[in-house]
């Protein structure tokens, strides 16, 4: 189950395991509030592919990794091009043309920027991964291309995986065009006063669960980007003059 505390000083979105079980990761799903930004980033602004300051963004990214227990100088970030490219990250740095990371380094921290695209988080016994996944990544397969990399890397089946959907625009908010609507699954997509409502966390667990993740091994926080302008940024929304949250995934040391 996936919690949010919007009172906290930084609200993350935090999975809660149950009392046995003993999470092989650390992970979470930022908001936009408890850092330094200034308008129209306010406040925690994790992208540098923005108009933000740098200095802010270096400091939001240490607010979030610190929150999370993790180095700020462990931290591998995507280039995210929109395509289903997956990089294996054995060490810090950020890694080009591609939108998805594995890794089964202890401690190394993967991050994915999103700002309704939806960042998916899975975790093995003995590797992690992050996903960003739009309606061009869901077409070019990046999450079953990222479990294909997570299960060869952990050397598990799909059974062992489980998959965490972070804020997205959902289907209340997210209008398509039929060029788009078509090129997916009738079950994932609604027709609403003419027009077509896509929802890519559907689309993402169809891909999934047709790749041998189980039904049960999904947690979804559930929350809508274009929603809740106090919560999140969302690229559509503010017409692309925005900035980025992040999910975040590490191995436990």
């Amino acid at each position: 189950m996936w919690t949010l505390d919007p009172d906290a000083d930084l609200p993350l979105w935090r999975h809660v395991e149950p009392p046995q079980a003993a999470a092989p990761a650390r992970f979470a799903f930022s908001t936009r509030r408890g850092g330094v930004s200034p308008p129209p980033y306010e406040t925690l602004n994790l992208g540098r592919s923005t108009g933000d300051h740098p200095e802010a963004v270096t400091e939001n990214r240490r607010r979030m990794l610190v929150a999370l227990g993790l180095s700020p100088e462990r931290l591998a970030t995507a280039g995210q091009v929109h395509g289903a490219a997956v990089a294996r990250a054995d060490s810090p740095g950020h890694y080009e043309a591609c939108d998805a990371l594995v890794t089964r380094t202890p401690g190394l921290a993967l991050a994915i920027s999103a700002a309704d695209c939806m960042p998916i988080l899975l975790v093995a016994p003995g590797a992690v991964a992050a996903v960003h996944a739009g309606w061009r990544g869901l077409v070019a397969g990046a999450p079953r291309a990222a479990l294909r990399a997570l299960c060869d890397l952990a050397a598990v089946p799909p059974e062992r995986v489980r998959a965490h959907f972070g804020p997205c625009i959902r289907p209340c908010c997210y209008e398509v065009g039929p060029e788009v609507a078509d090129r997916f699954d009738p079950t994932t997509r609604r027709s609403v006063n003419g027009g077509w409502r896509l929802d890519l966390a559907a689309a993402a667990r169809l891909e999934l669960c047709g790749a041998g993740v189980p039904a049960a091994a999904f947690a979804d926080t559930g929350a809508c980007t274009a929603c809740r302008r106090d919560l999140y940024f969302s690229h559509r929304r503010d017409a692309g003059r925005t900035g980025r949250h992040w999910g975040v995934v590490a191995l436990r040391g």
